[in-house]
């Protein structure tokens, strides 16, 4: 008896690496999801889902935006020729992807080139005077 063939995974199974992440370029272009600058990565924290660094990028700057993005997913791939040729985008270094559905498949195909872990925001402890017993009713005196 012929040992059995192992069956074809799904394709929902499948590793995600078997195409490059540059298929969905064209659609963040068209989409208008990509961020370009440090200063419009500033100014638009709020639709901010991920950081793009090059890996030609200075050293000091890297640190810079790793420090200024510690609350956000910093990916460190490509160079700045390569953004050049998929984006249309001459000299940048360092970009950013709004939230999205796309910007989501972006980063899990890039999550092995991330260089940070994001900080997890703190609760603030909920003092006793708040207590769930105590609200709604005035202090006795």
């Amino acid at each position: 008896m012929p040992a059995a063939a192992q069956p074809e995974l799904p394709a929902k199974n499948k590793p995600a690496s078997t195409k490059p992440v540059e298929r969905l370029f064209p659609f963040v272009l068209r989409a208008r999801i990509l961020l370009v600058g440090r200063s419009t990565l500033h100014r638009s924290k709020s639709k901010l889902h991920f950081v793009l660094v090059t890996e030609d990028i200075a050293e000091s700057i890297r640190a810079e935006v790793l420090s200024d993005f510690t609350y956000y997913p910093v990916v460190q791939h490509f160079t700045a020729a390569d953004l050049e040729k998929f984006f249309g985008i001459k000299g940048a270094k360092v970009i950013g992807f709004a939230k999205s559905g796309l910007a989501q498949s972006i980063y899990a195909e890039l999550k092995a080139h991330r260089i940070n872990q994001p900080v997890i925001k703190p609760n603030p402890p909920q003092s006793p005077e708040n207590s769930s017993e105590d609200r709604g009713q005035a202090p006795s005196s």
